[in-house]
């Protein structure tokens, strides 16, 4: 009579009906050979397009210009014009050095810069009458001149031509402070920023200098969409146009006011 034993019945039929048949060594090294975990697939990101930073490009410099004029019309008092520049200043450093790509950080910065260039745009007008229009249309011919340049590939970004203009940015950016420091002991500081030939020759290379800074921003951007950065990357390519839009047109209006101030 077979035995009852319920363990033994147990082992027989883990051996037998559980455990099915003996894989073969195709399958054993199959098994070895596939992943232990795969993770659930993410929905995949959308990357840069050029129109992303057209529609970027035009709110950050939307909010600026709506900034600007409110500050002009309201008449905001010197001492708030310089506040927010530091602020922008601030804020702008903040994104450079951190790449970031946070809308309202970015939107904040062309507010607050926005309000001090409205100041100081009222009141260069209100000493020259007609001069931000040209100062403005000067920014725009530079934006346009820039872009046919890099377009027709006329001058190619290189890393020898990246060292070099950062280099010069940075060399006019220490002169200007050496200059402020001179102007506490002598009127005028160096030369640099008053209406004699050395401002002059020092205005056309801040323009040069801010107009090569506008060439590295088309050409981030040109990259950024080549290469399938993401989408928010935009916002970093936008601010980055605002930046050197905005060097460019001071730099127009200091250089201007020296002839118009001739006349």
């Amino acid at each position: 009579m077979e035995s009852k034993n319920p363990v033994f019945s147990r082992s027989r039929q883990q051996s037998t009906g559980w455990a099915g048949p003996t894989p073969s060594p195709d399958q054993l090294q199959n098994m070895y050979d596939s992943p232990s975990y795969a993770p659930p697939s993410r929905p995949a990101q959308r990357t840069m397009t050029l129109d992303d930073v057209v529609v970027r490009g035009f709110l950050t410099l939307g909010a600026l210009v709506v900034a600007a004029a409110a500050a002009w019309i309201l008449n905001v008092p010197p001492m708030v014009a310089i506040g927010a520049a530091i602020v922008a200043l601030v804020l702008g450093l903040i994104a450079s050095f951190t790449q970031s790509t946070n809308p309202a950080l970015i939107l904040a910065y062309a507010v607050f810069q926005g309000v001090f260039l409205g100041k100081i745009s009222s009141v260069f007008e209100g000493m020259i009458s007609g001069i931000v229009l040209q100062a403005v249309l000067g920014t725009a011919f530079a934006f346009g001149a820039v872009l046919t340049v890099y377009s027709l590939r006329i001058i190619r970004v290189t890393p020898k031509l990246v060292k070099f203009g950062i280099a010069a940015g940075i060399a006019a950016i220490g002169l200007l402070l050496v200059n402020m420091l001179v102007g506490l002991f002598n009127d005028g500081g160096l030369g640099l920023r008053t209406d004699s030939p050395i401002g002059w020759a020092f205005s056309i290379v801040m323009i040069l200098i801010g107009c090569f800074f506008l060439l590295l921003d088309f050409d981030s951007i040109e990259q950024g969409v080549r290469q399938g950065a993401p989408e928010k990357f935009a916002w970093q390519c936008a601010f980055g146009l605002t930046l050197s839009l905005v060097w460019i047109y001071l730099e127009v209006l200091r250089f201007v006011s020296y002839f118009s101030n001739s006349d």
